[in-house]
């Protein structure tokens, strides 16, 4: 198989990373190509003990790293908003790990490979990147859950991360109501509730109005991940890890295309 056929169902996914990591797409291409042009001429090489998608963005980063690139705004400063703003204001190297898993769906280990670090760093800079996003997207949250018991842990680790829970609705017309009495900058939501009510037809009605980042947490995935609707970008299956809770929470908040904040 020629590289070109063994890369190119990857290249759209490191041109997306490339995009994310310099805040500009047209550098990030230009990055890129000087990878694909340095393969291509043999000056680098694919790692044998790599995964093909691991092993081209570990190309990229040894690209990258040997220009001498900056990850920082070549206007000094960023005051954007959106996802790309809020990016290019985290630390460099907890900006690389954090895309690499939130982003692009790589496991620590493989962010590990392709950074060139151990798993303990790796683990911190995400750390890190989780931390400076909580701190700057901290806001209001909606639960819709039924069960007191998960509601309250869900609602302990809403806080731990510095968000406020405005309410705790346990039907659909509960979490209706809860929204027209304040507007929240993220709702969790639970399927089945107390009154046999939904909680995807409660969400429904929200996002109807207004235009909040929603994170589903429920024993019955099944009913969302049918290929017949849009389906949700945040799924979480109980019973639930709580580190899993707060990494989907931070992802949530950082690429919805509004500040959270503007919500409340």
């Amino acid at each position: 198989m020629s590289l070109l056929a063994r890369l190119a169902p990857h290249l759209p996914y490191v041109r997306r990373y490339a995009r994310a990591l310099t805040g500009d797409q047209t550098t990030g291409d230009h990055y890129v190509r000087v990878a694909l042009e340095a393969l291509a001429a043999g000056e680098r090489v694919l790692e044998a003990n790599l995964t093909p998608r691991v092993a081209l963005y570990h190309v990229f980063h040894a690209i990258w790293l040997s220009t001498g690139a900056k990850l920082e705004p070549r206007d000094g400063g960023v005051t954007s908003d959106d996802a790309s703003g809020r990016l290019m204001r985290i630390a460099p190297r907890s900006r690389q790990a954090f895309l690499l898993t939130a982003l692009e769906g790589f496991t620590p280990s493989e962010a590990a490979q392709i950074l060139g670090a151990d798993f303990a760093e790796v683990e911190g800079l995400i750390g890190e990147a989780q931390a400076e996003i909580d701190a700057e997207l901290a806001t209001d949250v909606l639960i819709i859950e039924d069960e007191p018991v998960i509601a309250a842990d869900i609602e302990a680790l809403v806080t731990e991360l510095g968000h406020t829970v405005v309410d705790i609705a346990a039907t659909r017309t509960e979490a209706v109501d809860a929204v027209n009495r304040k507007v929240p900058g993220l709702v969790l939501a639970d399927i089945q509730l107390a009154d046999g009510s939904s909680g995807i037809d409660a969400v429904k009605d929200i996002l109807a109005r207004y235009d909040v980042p929603v994170i589903f947490i429920t024993a019955f995935p099944e009913r969302l991940l049918t290929g017949e609707r849009p389906e949700p970008t945040f799924l979480i299956t109980k019973p639930f890890q709580p580190e899993t809770v707060k990494a989907a929470i931070g992802q949530a908040l950082f690429f919805h295309p509004r500040n959270a904040k503007q919500a409340a």
